[in-house]
């Protein structure tokens, strides 16, 4: 019998040389740099460029919160003189040495958006080194289009009435998803019960407008202690919400855990976890039915995909998180989301797509509420860097830290869209 694993040809020389291919020449990271792109609205926009030695480059965008935009940036500078001569091809050994090496393991909101950007911007490279999509590289798509629910047209909006009117308008652009927060006021654990009233007076007041065949997708922003948010969860299943976000605080997953044991509605949890030893307590205790990291604050691409792969034997399905923009941000959303199994539906933010096509000579396409997968090279969107630098990074006005005297309870309290705090 031959042996299969030794065979040598009877007709080769014993003493011919084995061909041995020659090796890939490396190609290092050579620069990093960081752009703002200012919407006029929300928050400024972080994108990073990485270039390779050899000319190739990326972009990759970090997730940023309001007027801590520019600490982000800072930490992405801080990681470029480590960077830059490392190998592009090596993503999961340089996450971990920074992890190990430069931040002594001690994991961060900025450290890990920083890397984010810094790690989509090398898969966009190395699939146009490959002169594959993105997804390609992962194992290759296991759906046509990405489904995309609209997020941040309700952001200002002052009453009911309006709230309304904007969500028919986004309706009419081709949404069949929608979220936002029904909650009146500022963010509070303990609230009056007519805010609860008036959260169950918004979303009916919007099941009544856009009829049965638009879902209707509820955050609770992390804001409610669970006797709040199992009594809001039931009152709110008679109008069909299809799931409810973040509904306690998340220093303490096993609120979370109680109130889906109590109610029947698909509890999301995660856009406020950024590590994969995070999402171990969700998984273990039955916190959620549906995560929702970010891609670009919870390590890039990479990260993303162990979640998925944690999430998948507890029949946990994963609907990304994504307050970035349309372009760079949407895009790595739409080829994780295109390769995971367990995936339902990616969030995209209305409110930040103009400014993103803006700049963009390369974009997604998105239609009503379907993102077709890229065919081009890497992620498939690139940016006029020109027309980015026209946006520079613009402060905005600082978010207000509430007084004692508006703690609550108080007296003469009335529910309302737009408090002084929010």
């Amino acid at each position: 019998m031959v042996n299969i694993y030794t065979y040598v040809s009877a007709t080769s020389p014993a003493e011919a040389p084995v061909s041995v291919p020659s090796a890939e020449p490396p190609m290092n990271i050579a620069r990093i740099e960081t752009f703002f792109l200012f919407p006029g609205k929300a928050k400024n926009l972080l994108f990073t460029r990485v270039e390779t030695d050899d000319g190739l480059y990326g972009w990759g965008e970090s997730y940023v919160v309001a007027g801590k935009e520019t600490v982000v940036e800072a930490y992405i500078h801080a990681l470029r003189p480590v960077l830059i001569g490392r190998s592009a091809f090596s993503i999961r050994h340089t996450a971990q040495a920074l992890y190990d090496d430069f931040t002594i393991r001690r994991a961060s909101l900025e450290f890990l958006a920083a890397w984010s950007g810094i790690e989509i911007a090398l898969w966009d490279i190395l699939g146009k080194k490959a002169g594959l999509p993105v997804y390609n590289l992962l194992g290759g798509a296991v759906r046509e289009k990405v489904r995309v629910y609209a997020n941040g047209w309700w952001a200002g909006a002052e009453t009911i009435d309006e709230t309304v009117r904007r969500a028919v308008a986004v309706r009419e652009l081709g949404y069949t998803a929608l979220k936002w927060d029904p909650l009146p006021g500022a963010w509070r654990t303990f609230v009056d019960r007519r805010d609860e009233d008036f959260a169950v007076e918004h979303v009916k007041a919007m099941r009544e407008a856009l009829g049965p065949d638009v879902e209707l997708l509820i955050d609770a922003h992390r804001r409610l202690s669970p006797n709040h948010s199992v009594r809001l969860a039931r009152r709110l299943e008679e109008y069909g919400i299809a799931w409810y976000e973040e509904p306690t605080p998340p220093e303490n997953i096993d609120l979370a855990a109680e109130v889906r044991r109590a109610v029947t509605v698909p509890i999301v949890v995660g856009e406020s976890l950024y590590t994969r030893e995070g999402f171990v307590p969700v998984l273990e205790k039955r916190a959620a039915d549906i995560l929702n990291p970010d891609i670009a604050a919870v390590g890039g691409i990479s990260t993303m995909l162990d979640i998925a792969a944690q999430a998948q034997p507890y029949a946990v399905a994963i609907s990304p998180h994504n307050y970035n923009s349309t372009l760079v941000g949407l895009a790595a959303t739409v080829h994780l989301s295109a390769v995971i199994t367990n995936f339902t539906i990616a969030e995209l933010f209305v409110n930040l797509q103009e400014a993103s096509d803006r700049v963009a000579t390369q974009a997604l396409t998105v239609r009503d509420g379907w993102a077709d997968l890229p065919t081009a090279p890497g992620l498939g969107v690139d940016i006029d860097i020109d027309e980015l630098r026209r946006h520079p990074y613009q402060a905005l006005p600082a978010k207000p830290v509430r007084q004692v005297w508006e703690e609550f309870p108080r007296p003469g309290y009335t529910p309302a869209l737009k408090p002084a705090i929010r």
